[in-house]
């Protein structure tokens, strides 16, 4: 497994892993990808013989990005390591892929007093809810997005 920044030539890759991932994320599109690359502490790919396995985008506070969720640790933290989107591909479930970008993320990111995250409720997430307290992420909050139609867990870890 290897762990570099998202480059041009992965675009491809995330956007169809992202879009395979939709409602538990939000579906984007090539510009805003690039946003994310230009934008972000954190833009990881993982790939596993030269495959895109799985993607990782992370956000400290101060960036111009209007996601309610984000918004949310910006109004109520200070600090914090704030995990915008994270895609495992359906092959490569069950590798210790999303913990390794976790784990690389909390490294790079280690003078944040928290990472953060959040998790669908509805529609439920329930693998990833269990993946995020096997990880010692504690739910903080819940909200209500997507004018009503999500409600996520605003989850919190220490780092």
């Amino acid at each position: 497994m290897i762990i570099s920044r998202i480059e041009k030539n992965d675009f491809e890759t995330v956007l169809l892993l992202n879009a395979a991932a939709v409602p538990h994320v939000n579906l984007i599109d090539e510009r805003e990808l690039q946003w994310f690359v230009d934008h972000s502490v954190c833009a990881l790919a993982t790939k596993i013989d030269e495959q895109l396995a799985g993607f990782m985008i992370g956000l400290r506070p101060g960036t111009q990005y209007q996601s309610a969720n984000y918004r949310w640790f910006c109004d109520h933290y200070e600090d914090f390591a704030y995990v915008d989107r994270i895609v495992v591909a359906d092959w490569a479930q069950r590798r210790g892929i999303a913990e390794a970008l976790y784990q690389e993320f909390a490294e790079s990111q280690s003078d944040a007093p928290v990472m953060t995250c959040e998790v669908n409720l509805r529609p439920a997430n329930e693998g990833s809810m269990k993946f995020h307290q096997r990880m010692g992420f504690k739910q903080v909050a819940s909200q209500e997005v997507d004018d009503g139609n999500k409600e996520v867990a605003l989850l919190e870890k220490t780092l």
